[in-house]
């Protein structure tokens, strides 16, 4: 993957990890295109980054997510990578019998829509130079926070499907997989200013120096989700596990 050149389109490009990457590529000498759902604040970043383009879009809605694609290929027909970024965790408690309106948000926002924005622009990319997608998951894709269950699903769903992907489109589409640990953004309540979680400058730092080696890893993971990733591998899930969940 090429750090410079592209044109680069971001889900969940407003806030978060999301808005960090989009302005680092944006710095980086990349035409950068945020996807989000509210236009005020694709209207903050946009005005404090110049050049850079902003499209509203309800992630949750199918027809909506494959209307932008086909408007963006008219508008933008150098797009070339795909960063599907766009998520959300809540809280679930699975002792009683509950409203599940959480849980299936987060099955579309987080697992279904990044599906369909793929297949949406695949034909596209596939026919692009230096053509990528990259997946956002989790480090609870691979040991679970016992408080947001469906969330590390879709995240080890995520997971799952990218290495079918990479393997799918491989030789047209680099496949590659973000990793993050926890970080402070506003992915839930209090979690910008969290000690322990690790600081979104730092953690946006580490990850551009790992997209700009050559090869481009298949998989982006800093040092700190470490922990989580090789977890299982290295024999010692129970104590993540506990460790995580303490």
């Amino acid at each position: 993957m090429n750090m410079s050149g592209n044109t680069i389109l971001i889900t969940g490009g407003t806030s978060g990890i999301g808005r960090a990457l989009a302005e680092r590529f944006h710095a980086a000498g990349n035409s950068v295109i945020i996807a989000g759902r509210r236009q005020a604040l694709l209207d903050e970043v946009t005005a404090a980054n110049p050049g850079m383009v902003g499209v509203a879009v309800d992630m949750n809605d199918f027809a909506a997510i494959d209307a932008m694609a086909s408007a963006i290929m008219a508008a933008h027909p150098d797009l070339n990578i795909l960063i599907n970024n766009a998520g959300i965790m809540r809280m679930e408690d699975m002792t009683v019998r509950r409203d599940l309106s959480d849980a299936e948000e987060t099955i579309v926002t987080n697992l279904l829509a990044p599906i369909r924005m793929a297949n949406a622009l695949v034909d596209h990319l596939s026919g692009r130079p230096d053509a990528a997608i990259v997946n956002v998951t989790s480090g609870l894709a691979f040991v679970p926070l016992v408080h947001t269950p469906t969330y590390n699903a879709t995240k080890a769903a995520m997971h799952s499907y990218t290495l079918a992907q990479r393997a799918q489109l491989a030789g047209k589409v680099d496949v590659i997989e973000l990793i993050p640990p926890a970080v402070q953004t506003d992915l839930t309540p209090g979690q910008a200013t969290r000690e322990g979680y690790l600081p979104l400058a730092a953690f946006i730092d580490e990850v551009m120096t790992l997209f700009a080696q050559q090869p481009t890893p298949n998989e982006i993971a800093v040092d700190r989700v470490g922990f989580l990733r090789r977890a299982e591998a290295e024999g010692r899930f129970d104590a993540a596990f506990a460790a995580v969940n303490g």
